[in-house]
């Protein structure tokens, strides 16, 4: 029988609790993990704005919690401030990261916003958060519950996918353990459904004050039943439902939202359980993964699990990120729509798990590719996004009632890049394909369909020009990088058909692999032997720091030398990467933005493999002092404040850290054994 006690079972537990921060932490939180970061009341929201009050905290003080069918972020003050439900694409239910009077879910001391200390517990996606006040101290535990396989009697209607072990309970539970003292306590939980747009309902459910349910009216819009359930005692004002104790030495209580048929705890006793079942889960999903004996070993761990959390079980689809319209520029039009599964962002991230030795998850995502590929039984051309059940249309719109975070506008919900034509999607596919199953040696035969068709469309387009890897909305160009892609397409394309037997496809795909990067070599290349972001064009373009990583050329071939050094000298800002030049680039937009940090990760693998071994090694340190206290990532940091901004977290940046960081450490090994393996090698 599983122990009962949540603050118990869990290792690493009462002996770290209740230590303060450091001063050293206060002075240079972002350098050592310390959460003891300086709220944006003090610092203003973003670099040259120190005197601005701000009510939002900053992008990378959020927590992050799955259980792989949804997802919540969680404020440093312990409020729930971004929840999805029933999909992570669904409207809202707690949306104050984007409105301040959109939604929140709050537990904590009375009074009191900054916390002592706050962790994930190791191993997994459970967030710890000790709360010290001038009377005593208090423990907060907060996860989305997982347990074993719930669908005995009667099949899911969600899932798609092979079930495995353990499932999604649909509760985001909420213990609490005052560890000394006295502490007086309080929750607050005021959902707003339909992205604010539809009031919530409460009522009591339960025989006195331990239970009550939110709902809001169908005419008002969308919304599920929440059920709130307590050892606390509830109070309904409005559209809020309130709780409040005094805990002293010893005292337990729990707190779990839930949204399904499945019972919630109904004691502590059972809360703890659910608490420890999640815990074990994830552990036993972590323990499959190959994770090096470094001290950079927990950043590993931590972008895996966050990957994994990214994805969503019932159909194998993989987010880019989990919020939306989070600003890519401060106040600025730059904020879109993440929540939804990208074909080059995902396969990238399963780039990122296989590195680890975990890639089970990609048997999944390539069956969520085999779905959406087909029509009625007849295959359809592949599209850049798509929603997380498979939908294909996306529709863009602005929800002008809300205020945006910190007052960046619109907010958008839907993505228009659905119908966009990006030629780089069929090569990050296929080089997923290949390098999941060349050790397996064979294709499966249920695959190779759907692969051909890939290889076949990149035949068809490679001429075109497109939007992008970056989704421009300016006019389509000839891309590089694109046709870079196209490349990787014919090639992973010969090596599959290889491995399937069918050699005729093999030469033909092989020939035409050749003549594309002629092509690229004859248009994508300056004077000073530098690929460009454009056919014969001048700029410079991060994505290209993929070609010595695709092996599009060799890694000691002058012409990626220089394109890695000139990205490295002239399209970085305090040393970190930016996409590319918005003054010299159109892709439709104004405004400024900040250095996109899966593009220095790239530069860190880019530098390891053209032999800047040093150089590498101190970008790929600076990056990872930029993490959040929590050890997550959005899209991009802002070089002067350090701030991160975009969407949070970030699949793409997750993904792109493992291989910068599995680059360096595989690098040093080299030293000492002679020979350097890369950590992604697809040759």
């Amino acid at each position: 029988m599983a122990p009962l006690d949540d603050q118990t079972v869990l290792p690493a537990d009462d002996d770290v609790i209740v230590s303060p921060p450091l001063a050293a932490d206060i002075a240079n939180p972002s350098a050592n993990g310390s959460d003891a970061t300086l709220d944006s009341s003090q610092t203003g929201s973003f670099a040259g704005n120190t005197t601005r009050h701000s009510a939002f905290p900053p992008i990378d003080d959020y927590a992050f919690l799955s259980d792989c069918e949804t997802n919540c972020l969680i404020a440093r003050n312990g409020s729930v401030e971004w929840m999805c439900v029933p999909r992570p694409d669904s409207p809202s239910v707690f949306g104050a990261v984007l409105d301040r009077s959109a939604g929140h879910f709050r537990i904590g001391p009375y009074g009191q916003n900054v916390p002592a200390a706050r962790r994930y517990l190791p191993g997994g996606m459970i967030v710890e958060t000790t709360w010290q006040t001038e009377t005593g101290w208090l423990v907060v535990r907060d996860a989305l519950v997982l347990g074993s396989w719930h669908n005995n009697e009667e099949r899911s209607k969600t899932h798609r996918r092979t079930p495995w072990d353990w499932d999604a309970e649909h509760i985001l539970l909420r213990t609490v353990k005052c560890v000394s003292g006295v502490v007086e306590l309080e929750m607050s939980c005021e959902p707003a459904f339909d992205y604010h747009r539809a009031p919530a309902t409460w009522e009591y459910t339960g025989k006195v004050y331990e239970q009550a349910t939110a709902t809001c009216d169908p005419a008002d819009g969308y919304g599920p039943t929440l059920r709130l359930t307590t050892d606390l005692r509830l109070g309904l004002e409005g559209r809020e439902a309130r709780a409040r104790t005094r805990m002293t030495e010893g005292d337990k209580v729990y707190v779990a939202l839930s949204w399904s048929e499945l019972p919630p705890p109904r004691t502590w006793d059972e809360a703890a359980a659910k608490m420890w079942q999640t815990a074990e889960c994830w552990r036993q999903w972590i323990t499959i993964g190959k994770f090096p004996d470094h001290p950079w070993r927990g950043y590993l761990q931590r972008s895996a699990l966050t990957l994994k959390g990214l994805t969503y079980a019932p159909t194998g689809a993989l987010m880019a990120a989990a919020t939306t319209s989070l600003p890519e520029t401060p106040g600025g039009e730059r904020n879109w729509d993440y929540r939804y599964a990208w074909v080059r962002d995902s396969t990238f991230a399963l780039w990122g798990l296989y590195t680890l030795g975990l890639d089970r998850e990609a048997n999944d995502f390539f069956a969520f590719m085999s779905d959406v590929s087909r029509r009625d039984g007849k295959p359809v051309p592949l599209q850049v996004l798509y929603g997380l059940g498979g939908e294909l249309t996306l529709e863009e719109s602005e929800l002008d009632h809300l205020s945006g975070y910190d007052g960046a506008r619109p907010v958008r919900i839907g993505n228009g890049a659905y119908n966009q034509a990006q030629h780089d999607i069929w090569g990050t596919m296929l080089d997923s394909v290949y390098l999941h199953v060349r050790s397996r040696e064979q294709v499966p035969e249920s695959l190779w369909p759907l692969l051909k068709r890939q290889v076949e469309e990149a035949v068809k387009h490679w001429r075109k020009p497109d939007r992008g890897i970056w989704e421009v909305r300016g006019e389509p160009q000839h891309f590089t990088s694109s046709k870079v892609m196209c490349w990787v397409a014919l090639d992973r394309g010969a090596k599959l058909a290889v491995l399937h037997g069918a050699t005729s496809y093999a030469q033909t795909w092989q020939g035409i692999a050749d003549e594309i990067k002629e092509d690229i070599l004859a248009h994508g290349v300056d004077a000073r032997g530098v690929f460009t972001q454009t056919y014969n064009g001048d700029t410079l373009d991060a994505s290209l720091l993929l070609v010595p990583l695709l092996r599009f050329l060799p890694a000691d071939d002058h012409r990626v030398r220089a394109t890695v050094l000139a990205i490295a000298d002239e399209l970085t800002e305090d040393g970190l990467v930016l996409r590319y030049r918005v003054e010299t680039t159109d892709d439709g937009l104004s405004g400024e933005e900040g250095t996109f940090t899966i593009c220095s990760f790239w530069l860190v693998s880019a530098l390891v493999e053209i032999g800047e071994l040093q150089r590498a090694r101190h970008l790929c340190e600076r990056l990872l002092g930029f993490a959040s206290p929590l050890k997550l990532y959005a899209e991009e940091i802002d070089t002067r404040s350090g701030r991160h901004l975009g969407n949070f977290p970030q699949a793409f940046t997750h993904l792109a850290q493992i291989n910068a960081v599995m680059h360096v450490i595989r690098a040093e090994e080299s030293a000492r054994t002679g020979q350097f393996q890369p950590a992604h090698n697809p040759s």
